[in-house]
């Protein structure tokens, strides 16, 4: 039997004990009158009105570190991310509160009320007149000093992450806040929120394989979505000319640092405007949220100082090919060229891909990692682009942009198509690159062209990941650090 297992099987012992002593292990009556961040708050306005014969405070948390002094025990509780002191004394508490309390072990919660003192240190402490076993813990806490280390665990007992460092539970609390934020910036520039659909008949608004159900009611086969845009769109062309969704995508891809099969995006949509004016309204975004956040538009991550103030560089993917990807410019045009080039680099392009493919591809080699600083890329192949508008000077290319910080793809938006007959054109050339063995091409929609045959006015959207701004805003890694239960393989 390891040492866990023998922790484990003593505390079960003292707990049957404590059962045949009639002590309710899981109360539920009692009532904290106030919590540790108050407490502290009224200690500091108010220090005068406490002490012994002072206020006296309900409070309940659990037990983190236990210190034993024959027939007194200073005791530290943790409530969130705050702790505090306790002072028991058997004298004051009688002989069997005190017994319970030696039953007791860290990881407990307990309900205390008194009222406070200083230490000889000065330190504030609560002195216990009534102590209270609120919650038998069975399972011992990893041990204080050591911590969780292994990524795996943490992951997989997010509970214990959370419990045992308070790192991972400021990146949450942050995370919180970075979507508090990000909505009411929404709601203050005239945006309404609204829901549209985790299940769809068809998987729409991206390239990327669904994943399936069935609803037996029904009778049919629905898809969790990979993105809320065409309903979202179908929105606008029903009169509401400013929404966005805080969005939950499912998407069955491969699980890496920038990967999660289920992630949280921000998709809006505004009328009567462009892609331009999403970049516009996007620095503007970044740039609040990231004050407010971090005090600064300035941060670091993963030791590369970014700048998120507004006035982001602007480059066309076909200039940023050359200019950052050192490509001769005289072989863009040449898909054999491009094809020589390639292979000539050993990055990998199929012969089928059409030329628009091969640009992106090369992009996404060559460009976009040394995209550190905040950089939208714009003029995006038509191939690669089945729901942008076209550009009206090169209708080669679409009025789309990406958002590019840290070497990462953050955001994605264009300018939308509102020709009905362009749509169902973009669908059919999805159809054709299907049928050629691209599984992620578009599905074909004919209801939402309907829609679109309705009428929708000039309109532009975006989509924003939020997981990966989280990531940015508090400098992690991985994108599971930033989910609170990421997907893992089965433990075996």
């Amino acid at each position: 039997m390891d040492k866990e297992s023998k922790l484990i099987q003593f505390r079960k012992e003292k707990i049957n004990g404590l059962k045949d002593k009639g002590v309710n292990l899981y109360p539920n009556d009692f009532k904290p009158s106030c919590s540790i961040k108050e407490l502290k708050k009224i200690i500091e306005k108010k220090p005068d009105s406490l002490g012994e014969k002072g206020d006296e405070f309900y409070m309940a948390g659990r037990m983190m570190a236990i210190n034993k002094m024959g027939k007194s025990s200073f005791i530290r509780f943790e409530e969130g991310s705050d702790q505090f002191q306790v002072y028991l004394q058997k004298d004051r508490v009688g002989d069997e509160t005190y017994f319970l309390f030696k039953k007791l072990d860290i990881g407990d919660f307990i309900g205390v009320k008194g009222p406070m003192f200083q230490t000889r240190t000065g330190e504030w402490t609560l002195l216990a007149k009534e102590f209270r076993l609120l919650s038998k813990a069975i399972r011992p806490l990893p041990e204080k000093f050591h911590g969780i280390k292994d990524p795996e665990k943490r992951y997989r007992q997010r509970y214990l992450d959370l419990i045992m460092n308070d790192d991972t539970r400021q990146i949450f609390i942050k995370r919180s806040k970075i979507v508090a934020a990000m909505r009411r910036f929404f709601e203050e520039n005239g945006f309404m929120e609204v829901e549209t659909p985790m299940m769809q008949p068809l998987a729409g608004g991206a390239e990327a394989t669904p994943f399936k159900t069935w609803h037996n009611a029904l009778g049919m086969e629905l898809f969790l979505r990979i993105a809320p845009e065409l309903y979202l769109k179908r929105l606008v062309v029903g009169g509401f000319e400013k929404v966005f969704e805080i969005n939950r995508n499912f998407r069955n891809e491969g699980v890496s640092t920038r990967h999660n099969p289920e992630f949280t995006m921000v998709e809006f949509y505004q009328a009567y405007a462009d892609y331009e004016d999403l970049m516009d309204l996007t620095e503007e975004m970044f740039e609040s949220i990231t004050k407010e956040i971090l005090g600064s538009t300035i941060l670091q991550y993963q030791g590369q100082k970014i700048d998120l103030k507004k006035g982001w560089l602007r480059i066309p993917m076909i200039e940023s090919l050359t200019s950052i990807g050192g490509i001769d410019p005289e072989i863009l045009n040449d898909t054999e060229f491009l094809l020589k080039f390639a292979e000539e680099n050993t990055i990998q392009i199929t012969k089928k891909d059409r030329h628009g493919k091969i640009l992106t591809k090369l992009f996404d080699i060559l460009v976009e990692p040394k995209l550190i600083q905040p950089t939208f890329i714009t003029g995006y192949p038509v191939e690669v682009s089945p729901l942008s508008r076209k550009n009206d000077d090169n209708p080669e290319l679409t009025d789309r942009f990406e958002l590019f910080i840290a070497g990462r793809e953050i955001a994605n938006g264009f300018s939308e198509i509102n020709d009905p007959e362009d749509q169902h054109s973009r669908f059919l050339m999805q159809s054709r690159q299907r049928n050629e063995g691209n599984s992620e091409a578009h599905i074909m929609d004919s209801e939402y062209v309907k829609a679109l045959e309705y009428g929708m006015p000039p309109t532009a959207g975006e989509g924003i990941g939020i997981d990966r701004f989280v990531m940015l805003l508090t400098d992690s890694s991985s994108i599971r650090e930033v989910i609170l239960f990421p997907h893992m393989k089965k433990n075996v």
